[in-house]
């Protein structure tokens, strides 16, 4: 008889990600653990067959802690998922919304319920380690005053009674989910040591501007964006992208460094030819550490 597939998640019983885990591999056991690094880790010791890994959200955008866990472990991504992600807020019998004073969820569930906050200011947002690990800590905790924001599913599994449904800040709110195994060996190359530049580049006044900066969603668009930084020979030393709420659309936030003199506003303009919309956040002198 053949063993089912164990694999790993990050969270309690009843956490989006094990519902997500279970769409890829509907016969599996699934394996709680408190954090990206500990799934990893079961994973790259052989102790679960697989894990999965919440990478990016259309409205928090990426889980820079799972990237980072994912490249430091001795594993490979096989699968993606995207799950639409659905948000309850859930207490113990007594509770109600005008009770509450506490709302607990992951750190990225409740960025995705900004709203929520802002219509109920006296509510404080908590973050802990796990959606469904918020609503287990409530029902142990017995407070009609303190709920947890998890999947509709974690009320039954924990006896919590639903106060509020769909309180996610867009209704196509969305999560993207890498299946992950052990890689015996992963491919990774180095380019060899270059020579150190002149240090009395170092004694020219330096600043650095940030921009945000909207592309079209095609291949290429940010090569494109990039080009003209190269073209003026700037040092970027800042790029991130972040979701714009449209799914799996995106801005990218920079950082470059010049001269003071230099014509922020023209160049800028400039990216228009490969950008949508730019916005300067800024121009500041450089820290000279």
């Amino acid at each position: 008889m053949t063993s089912r597939v164990r694999v790993a998640f990050q969270g309690e019983h009843g956490a989006f990600s094990e519902a997500a885990a279970l769409i890829l591999r509907p016969e599996a056991t699934t394996v709680p653990c408190r954090t990206f690094d500990a799934v990893v880790q079961a994973v790259t010791e052989g102790a679960v067959d697989l894990g999965l890994l919440p990478v990016e959200n259309t409205l928090a955008g990426g889980v820079v802690a799972a990237y980072d866990a994912l490249a430091a472990g001795a594993v490979a991504a096989i699968e993606e998922v995207v799950t639409p992600i659905r948000h309850c807020v859930m207490g113990v019998e007594d509770a109600s919304l005008e009770l509450l004073r506490e709302i607990r969820s992951h750190p990225v569930a409740l960025a995705q319920c900004g709203d929520l906050f802002v219509e109920r200011p006296t509510v404080s947002p908590v973050s802990v380690h796990d959606t469904a690990g918020a609503a287990m800590a409530v029902a142990e905790l017995g407070d009609p005053a303190v709920a947890a924001i998890a999947p509709r599913g974690a009320a039954a599994r924990y006896g919590l009674i639903l106060l509020a449904e769909d309180v996610q800040d867009r209704d196509d709110n969305q999560t993207r989910f890498l299946l992950i195994e052990r890689a015996e060996e992963r491919a990774e190359f180095e380019r060899p040591e270059e020579p150190e530049v002149d240090a009395s580049r170092a004694l020219v006044r330096q600043f650095k501007t940030a921009l945000s900066v909207e592309t079209d969603n095609r291949p290429g668009a940010l090569r494109d964006l990039l080009e003209p930084f190269a073209w003026e020979g700037h040092d970027l030393n800042f790029v991130e992208s972040r979701p714009t709420g449209r799914p799996w659309t995106y801005r990218f936030l920079i950082e470059f460094r010049h001269a003071g003199a230099y014509d922020v506003e023209e160049f800028a303009l400039g990216l228009l030819r490969v950008a949508r919309r730019v916005s300067i956040l800024g121009t500041f002198e450089a820290h000279q550490g």
